[in-house]
């Protein structure tokens, strides 16, 4: 079965090209943990000053929204006003005070380099795109990175289909010297990463997991957790249950429930929102953000109307476990 897929993904690699990639703009706009925190507080200062921060009634995604609204008061529900914000993420003050007083904790960078030399060793940010057939923000993210000159970040991009990798390759802002593209099977637990483990600060899982059979799914995502540095953020947007394009498919197109494939070949699974949560839980990553975004689009020129669903996650590995008290680092499932 992976051979087939990449050999589906090669082929439509094949023939989209280039063409297939979009500016999707709202990727920095949902995601702003993409960037380091300073250039995310900058961005931030820019788009509050900019009259762009207005909603585009054209475009399918708002610069704020209610899914990072609803993020927000989740996180005061759950954690109150005892957190903290410690490299731009929100950790509760136990935790960053446990991280602080832990002399381990304190050698975590030296540590880390004496270990041998790897593709962004030199680092200080570092963002893993994990794609698996599709590459579609993979060049907006070279875009952003090269055209805001951001120092200390390094970009890695993995694709077990050896078409995507070349198109990233082929970019324009392709650099070696911030810049790692790879041919990798994310579902082959045994083939080891181009870097030790706990050393991202940001994994970006965009539209991938669902092309991934449903048996193979927990296991990918407990070996993407073992990459993240602890307080390490991994970012999720991916196909809702009942989406349009579920609802769509003909018969004889589905392979398992929720589980299809298309005229390609290629293979696609809807989510709930409880399904996500469950699989980053099992991984040992607890929730930021984890919310249903349903919109209509519209095709003004086909007039078609579509009613599109998808699930929008942030999971996060916590800093520190406490043997004495587990209750500070578990999360508690929001929905029961």
């Amino acid at each position: 079965i992976p051979r087939e897929a990449s050999k589906y993904w090669n082929e439509f690699y094949k023939t989209h090209k280039n063409n297939f990639f979009k500016d999707r703009n709202w990727l920095f706009l949902e995601f702003p943990e993409i960037l380091p925190e300073k250039r995310r507080e900058e961005l931030q200062t820019e788009q509050r000053s900019s009259e762009h921060t207005k909603i585009n009634s054209t475009n399918g995604f708002s610069h704020k929204n209610e899914m990072s609204e609803e993020g927000e008061k989740y996180w005061k529900k759950n954690h109150g006003s005892g957190s903290t914000s410690v490299q731009g993420y929100v950790y509760n003050k136990k935790q960053a005070k446990s991280l602080t007083d832990n002399p381990q904790g304190k050698n975590c960078g030296e540590e880390l380099g004496r270990l041998e030399s790897f593709p962004g060793s030199d680092a200080t940010y570092r963002i893993l795109e994990v794609m698996h057939g599709k590459c579609s923000t993979r060049h907006i993210e070279i875009h952003l990175i090269a055209e805001n000159n951001i120092p200390g970040t390094f970009l890695y991009c993995c694709d077990f289909a050896s078409g995507a990798v070349e198109l990233v390759k082929s970019h324009s802002s392709y650099n070696s010297a911030w810049c790692s593209a790879f041919v990798h099977d994310v579902c082959d637990d045994a083939l080891p990463y181009p870097f030790p483990d706990e050393i991202l600060d940001v994994i970006l899982l965009v539209f991938v997991l669902s092309t991934i059979h449903p048996d193979r799914m927990q296991g990918v995502v407990n070996r993407l957790a073992k990459l993240l540095k602890p307080g390490g953020m991994l970012l999720f947007r991916d196909y809702g249950r009942y989406d349009t394009a579920q609802l769509r498919f003909k018969k004889g197109h589905c392979l398992s429930e929720n589980f299809y494939v298309r005229g390609d070949g290629t293979r696609v699974y809807f989510f709930t929102k409880d399904e996500v949560w469950n699989m980053f839980n099992l991984a040992g990553l607890t929730e930021v953000q984890n919310l249903v975004d349903r919109r209509l689009q519209v095709n003004r020129k086909k007039k078609v109307k579509m009613q599109r669903v998808w699930i929008q996650s942030k999971f996060q590995k916590p800093l520190l476990l406490s043997l004495n008290n587990p209750e500070e680092t578990t999360e508690r499932h929001p929905y029961r």
